[in-house]
């Protein structure tokens, strides 16, 4: 057993920690407990190996179990290796008096079983919405932030994209935090969705979410390493919710990514015009793109709460694909799957359920759409869809 003590000095100086403990040949199981006064200050948790990254939960989860066969969410299983390893310690919070905390570590010969984890029903999804393709490519609703408990959801990745599906989506990025431990599981969720890897990069300066395939991204390293990481894998990298309260986007970044959450769940009053001041002031070719962060049910939005539309190839989302519209600009964002919505269909625009609704053009140019059908003529650059009191209901590239 460990002990110890974290003062404030100690985050400020450097606030992620590593506390080594040895694992001998012939073990089976890791398993770390974490205890400390959770009324006083937070700490993040996760594990370091001999070969690198076995895992992170952050401040949902106080212990994890690595054996070869399984591992607790948000960790990695496979062989214990011998030698040196690492609790990580990020010390979030840590009030002025410090932090006392403790740590019991066991290695164990014999592996626990694996827990038990029952499957949820599969349901039906909504009818789609009439929308013409566009040259060969198809429209797609999805989201692009969401949570399991492989970090601080309370869903298991089947739950997860079971309601994902029941909302009517097409595809769902599964962005759980500062892991990958998801990853080798989307593709064997058969739930009528597409779950598209994700991870959320996460630091107390700000979020970032990384799309694909790509592998770990390693959030102790400076941002613009992200960033190379996610184009070297042929990824996409987003800045997350950037006025976000106490995780705004503050961040030291040289090459500033085009693609931007700028419509959150968190964006409650949409007649607050801030994140789209700030999607102008970040870029002037920003590509955006929505997310509701869902974690459980009752916080956050649901998941396409807001949706995000994708123009792709196939009959069907992929990862590649919807990445490549993204990459391309192909996006629009909705309140929701049935919400009003603008799409770009070439040199017009498609105005869907938005009778009443106000068309705000690039240039500043208004024009109130009627019928809950509408081609209306597009220019170059990004339009909306605002009511009267300039509620931004809509958002098309």
């Amino acid at each position: 057993m460990t002990t110890g003590h974290w003062s404030l000095d100690d985050r400020l100086e450097r606030i992620l920690r590593e506390v080594p403990f040895e694992v001998p040949p012939g073990t089976a199981a890791v398993h770390v407990k974490l205890s400390y006064d959770r009324s006083q200050g937070v700490l993040d948790l996760g594990c370091g190996a001999p070969d690198g990254f076995r895992g992170w939960s952050g401040g949902a989860r106080d212990e994890y179990t690595i054996t070869r066969d399984w591992a607790t969410p948000g960790y990695l299983p496979g062989e214990p290796e011998p030698g040196t390893w690492n609790v990580w310690l990020r010390l979030h919070r840590i009030p002025p008096q410090g932090l006392d905390y403790t740590l019991d570590i066991t290695c164990e010969r014999v592996a626990p079983p694996e827990p038990v984890v029952a499957e949820p029903p599969h349901g039906e999804r909504p009818p789609r919405r009439d929308i013409p393709d566009v040259g060969g490519l198809r429209w797609f609703a999805g989201d692009f932030h969401a949570h399991t408990v492989h970090s601080d959801g309370s869903l298991t990745i089947a739950e997860l994209a079971e309601l994902a599906h029941g909302r009517g989506l097409d595809f769902l990025a599964v962005t759980d935090h500062n892991t990958v431990s998801h990853h080798p599981w989307l593709g064997k969720i058969d739930r009528g969705i597409h779950l598209l890897p994700g991870q959320e990069v996460t630091t107390d300066r700000g979020h970032a979410n990384v799309f694909g395939d790509v592998g770990w991204v390693d959030f102790r390293r400076p941002v613009d390493s992200w960033h190379d990481h996610a184009d070297r894998a042929g990824g996409v990298m987003s800045i997350n919710h950037p006025l976000g309260g106490d995780c705004a986007w503050l961040q030291p970044i040289e090459r500033r990514p085009r693609v931007a959450e700028v419509w959150h769940s968190g964006w409650w009053d949409r007649r607050w015009g801030a994140p789209l001041a700030w999607a102008d002031a970040w870029r002037d070719d920003v590509i955006v793109i929505g997310g509701s962060d869902f974690h459980k049910h009752g916080s956050d939005g649901l998941p396409g709460a807001p949706t995000t539309w994708v123009l792709a190839e196939g009959a069907a989302p992929g990862t590649d694909t919807v990445l490549d519209a993204v990459k391309a600009g192909r996006t629009a964002v909705s309140a929701g799957p049935d919400a009003p919505l603008l799409l770009r269909l070439g040199d017009e625009l498609l105005a869907l359920d938005a009778g009443g609704l106000v068309l705000v053009r690039p240039d500043g140019t208004r024009q109130v759409v009627r019928g809950e059908r509408a081609l209306l003529p597009a220019i170059d650059g990004p339009h909306r869809l605002e009511t009267h009191e300039n509620e931004v209901i809509a958002l098309c590239a």
